[in-house]
């Protein structure tokens, strides 16, 4: 009855709000104050443990942020990457574009055990891995928004979801475009979301045909500034070395800033997914270019463009669950 009290407040308060952060989705209402009454204390505990985890490793902030975008991608925002295989489910973590690179999950494990003292059967994994990536992003200077909560949590995984939905570095612009669309993400959402890459690393194996046979030839991807790519190969040799890790952003690597714009611009995006971003379309290529000389609006644009993500086929009112171990189904 009080999230109930809750929502019927959020409706008044968004009849004379110039912005309501309310989101309408397909089964239901997003809203931020969805815990204000059941755990008034939920953003504050995932505020706690993200900050110790990202003060021990800044990567983490970029590796908690990704864990939401490849949640979402897959059957909408559901947890349902957070499964492990057992029973009847096979985990999302086996799929191609996680296997050996999604990562963060203990944190995520700790926010649960401490949001399950607080108040059991009450936050979904869900919503704190929705609130987890927003914190991610304002620790490591990136810009804040008020996360619309109320998902819950899938009963089954998808792996054939996770290899054919997301993004992969080496797709086409039309495909991972093509891609964004499936989820009602358009180019402008998919250029700031791809600002995401201002933190965090990738494995040699995500670039290295670029590196020595980008179209199959044997000739590099002459896109990319070619003493970058000297500097790169020196740790990314033609075999071996897949897991060997770079920045994604060289300049200010565990800074959320808009310098991974700048860096296409000068051609040294790391991935084929970034410089494709400037050379494979005129309106990308544009808002690339307004990104790198605005980070205001680069800023504004990545909080909206995370909302819209968060807002992917969530499952609530009576669909789903609160799992209470993110990790596995509820007996």
């Amino acid at each position: 009855m009080s999230q109930f009290k809750s929502f019927l407040l959020v409706l008044f308060l968004c009849a004379f709000a110039p912005l309501c952060f309310s989101s309408r989705t397909k089964g239901g209402y997003l809203y931020p104050q969805y815990y204000d009454h059941s755990c008034p204390k939920a953003q504050e505990i995932v505020m706690s443990v993200v900050a110790k985890a990202v003060a021990r490793e800044a990567r983490m902030a970029a590796s908690l942020l990704r864990l939401l975008f490849h949640d979402c991608f897959v059957q909408g925002c559901d947890a349902s990457i957070l499964l492990d295989s057992s029973g009847s489910i096979v985990s999302e973590k086996g799929s191609n574009p996680n296997r050996n690179s999604a990562r963060g999950f203990e944190v995520l494990d700790e926010i649960k055990s401490a949001l399950e003292k607080e108040c059991p059967n009450t936050v979904s994994c869900a919503d704190l891995l929705a609130i987890a990536a927003r914190d991610s992003t304002v620790l490591s200077g990136g810009p804040s928004w008020e996360v619309p909560l109320g998902r819950k949590d899938s009963r089954g995984a998808s792996l054939s979801g996770s290899n054919n939905n997301i993004p992969a570095p080496n797709n086409t612009f039309q495909t991972i475009l093509t891609k964004f669309k499936r989820q009602g993400l358009n180019v402008v959402d998919l250029v700031a979301l791809s600002g995401s890459h201002t933190i965090g690393k990738a494995r040699c194996t995500t670039f290295r045909q670029r590196l020595y046979n980008q179209s199959g030839n044997g000739q590099p991807d002459y896109s990319l500034y070619q003493s970058y790519a000297a500097q790169l190969r020196t740790r990314c040799p033609r075999s071996g070395g897949d897991q060997n890790l770079f920045f994604l952003d060289f300049v200010s690597p565990t800074k959320f800033d808009n310098s991974y714009f700048k860096n296409i611009l000068a051609s040294k995006g790391l991935l084929n997914s970034d410089q494709v971003l400037l050379t494979k379309s005129e309106a990308s290529m544009e808002l690339v270019k307004k990104y790198a000389e605005n980070s205001g609006i680069f800023f504004q644009q990545f909080a909206e463009s995370m909302i819209k993500m968060g807002n992917i086929s969530p499952l609530t009112g009576s669909r789903g669950e609160i799992r209470k171990s993110c990790r596995k189904i509820n007996s």
